[in-house]
């Protein structure tokens, strides 16, 4: 399997007939739709493909802790209406609890300066009171006002002051800022207060009543996906006059069935091969099982739509990378334990399938290479036992696991290279891919061979003959003028800096050695504190011993599980798709309806 092969497709019709084309290519939902005007200019009047409103209705109503009984069957149910009845009581609630805040706030510091009633403003001659809440410690700035003052009310920290001046006094006055109590008594704003709170009470008794619509809008998600998705393909069509003219891609075997329907609709179709100048999206065909590699492929960045499907691969590779960091074959069956027994669990549905078959794949990776290294929970097998036949190799060898970690990390980038290369077996910059593998075969090599051997000797001779060829051939750039072979020269050093990214890279493939042999001290480390605690108290040490290794397992098991996921994923991500992905696409998004729940 590999990337599909797509075709453009432009259906042109009578503006009339737009929502019924529309409608009936969401019901074949093999196109991905292509926006032939721009977006409108106010960002609200954007459509989004997702049915946002419900979704915000749907989180809104199931954070109510209490909910109200179900309802189950409603011929009159409206998602939208729903949505747009919660949202709205949502804001409503948003402000009402607001404002609460407010007086809440508003009435804490007021009430120091009692139950304040202002007087008109022609009762003070046109003076105001401008009112100021002072430290103690700097009652001496009052010494230096000219204006009258009164202190109202005083604590064991502050002094509430009150200044009276036909003007708001300077700035610089007093040591502090001036205090804005409003113009409303303390009495009216615990009344407005009340009110509020009367108001939110009832807003949530509303809230709470809406909850029993949960599982009809949970099940009635797709129709609502099913709308948002044809007002947004609404805006991607072009209407001139009375014409509508729809474009997208659409896989390779899915065009004659779109040609099939244009023809009963009477619309004009035309059906394009992908031009030089084109972007389709990338669409991953897979087998059901391979769900899971599928999404390890996308998670990161999205292979463009010429490049070649990466999932097979990535979901070995980080398999590997998984087993030697966690490099325990006792942690290994311990996750297969727990696989097991979510097994039935995880098989109701594909995808949890298609993860289950990940899980399975990383479980068994790691009991193997935890078996070769000889580690279950740190203890290595007696050699003459089984389980010490497998024991092939020592983490503690750290000239062997090195070797090893830097072959894998050179098998990787290389394999990466000739894959790219192949994809480019017609443009000179293949020759390219191939002197980085020469580079990289050569290095390795210059590393292991003993100093005046042979194989020392082919080491020198890949190391030139690949940066030969990085050299001349990493520039596609069109060579007519003597300033265009100036170009390609400096473009082909600017290639040469990339051998100290290649040498970083494969350095990088040290933390499989480095974390593994981590995971597996700290195992062993657990092991011998648990041992120390039991022969040290005899009795109660064997309960002490038994909690310290089941602690200190669990945390290094969760502690290996991160590193693997994280790392094993980084290798490829980072290190793997830098030499063999180095364009970036986009998904191929189905305009497609969506089945609405029983």
């Amino acid at each position: 399997m590999s990337i599909a092969p797509l075709k453009k497709v432009s259906l042109c019709g009578l503006l009339k007939d737009k929502a019924q084309v529309l409608e009936a290519l969401q019901s074949l939902g093999c196109m991905h739709l292509v926006p032939l005007r721009p977006p409108p200019p106010e960002v609200e009047k954007v459509a989004s493909p997702r049915a946002e409103a419900a979704y915000k209705a749907l989180r809104f109503l199931t954070d109510v802790p209490q909910k109200r009984r179900q309802v189950v069957r409603d011929q009159d149910f409206d998602v939208d209406r729903l949505a747009e009845e919660a949202l709205a009581l949502k804001q409503t609630l948003r402000l009402a609890t607001d404002r609460r805040d407010f007086l809440m706030h508003r009435i804490a510091a007021v009430s120091p300066w009692g139950d304040l009633n202002f007087p008109p403003h022609e009762a003070l001659a046109g003076h105001r009171l401008w009112f100021y809440v002072l430290p103690l410690a700097d009652l001496g700035a009052l010494s230096a006002i000219d204006l009258p003052w009164q202190i109202v009310h005083r604590d064991h920290r502050v002094a509430y002051l009150v200044v009276i001046s036909p003007d708001e006094p300077a700035r610089d006055l007093l040591p502090v800022s001036r205090t804005h109590t409003g113009a409303l008594p303390v009495a009216e704003l615990r009344a407005q207060l009340e009110d509020v709170e009367v108001e939110i009470e009832d807003l949530a008794a509303q809230r709470q009543a809406l909850t029993r619509y949960i599982y009809l809008l949970s099940a009635n998600l797709a129709e609502a996906e099913n709308r948002a998705s044809l007002t947004h393909a609404e805006q991607q069509t072009r209407d001139d006059d009375a014409i509508v003219a729809v474009q997208g891609w659409v896989p390779v075997e899915a065009v004659e069935a779109v040609e099939a329907y244009a023809k009963d609709a009477k619309l004009a179709c035309l059906v394009e091969e992908p031009g030089p100048g084109d972007t389709p999206p990338t669409l991953i065909e897979q087998s059901e099982d391979m769900g899971a590699g599928v999404d390890l492929a996308l998670f990161y960045q999205v292979p463009s739509y010429r490049s070649w499907d990466p999932t097979l691969l990535l979901f070995g590779s980080f398999s590997v990378f998984f087993a030697m960091i966690l490099a325990d074959a006792g942690y290994g069956l311990l996750l297969l334990g727990g696989l097991f027994a979510l097994w039935r669990r995880l098989s109701r549905n594909e995808k949890a399938r298609a993860y289950r078959l990940l899980a399975l794949s990383l479980c068994s990776c790691t009991i193997a290479y935890g078996a070769v290294v000889g580690s279950y929970f740190g203890v290595t097998p007696p050699p003459e036992s089984v389980l010490g036949k497998l024991h092939v190799m020592n983490l503690d060898d750290f000239d062997t696991m090195m070797k090893l970690s830097i072959c894998i990390g050179v098998f990787h980038i290389v394999l990466a290279n000739a894959i790219a290369a192949y994809l480019n077996r017609m443009r000179l910059i293949a020759l390219a891919k191939l002197g980085w593998i020469a580079v990289l075969c050569g290095g390795l090599l210059l590393w292991l061979a003993p100093p005046e051997s042979g194989l020392a000797s082919l080491s020198h001779a890949l190391l030139a003959v690949g940066l030969a060829a990085v050299f001349l051939f990493s520039s596609e750039r069109p060579a007519r003028t003597a300033k265009d072979h100036i170009l390609r020269l400096f473009d082909g050093l600017k290639g040469l800096t990339g051998a100290m990214g290649a040498f970083g890279d494969v350095l990088s493939y040290m933390r499989l050695f480095a974390l593994g042999l981590a995971s597996a001290s700290l195992a062993i480390t657990f092991n011998d504190l648990a041992r120390g605690v039991y022969e040290a108290l005899p009795g109660i040490g064997l309960l002490f011993a038994i909690l310290l290794l089941a602690v200190g397992h669990a945390l290094n098991l969760a502690l290996a599980l991160m590193s693997g996921v994280v790392h094993g994923l980084r290798l490829n991500f980072i290190e793997f798709y830098k030499w063999g992905l180095p364009e970036e696409g986009k998904p191929f998004q189905r305009f497609a309806r969506k089945e609405v729940q029983p």
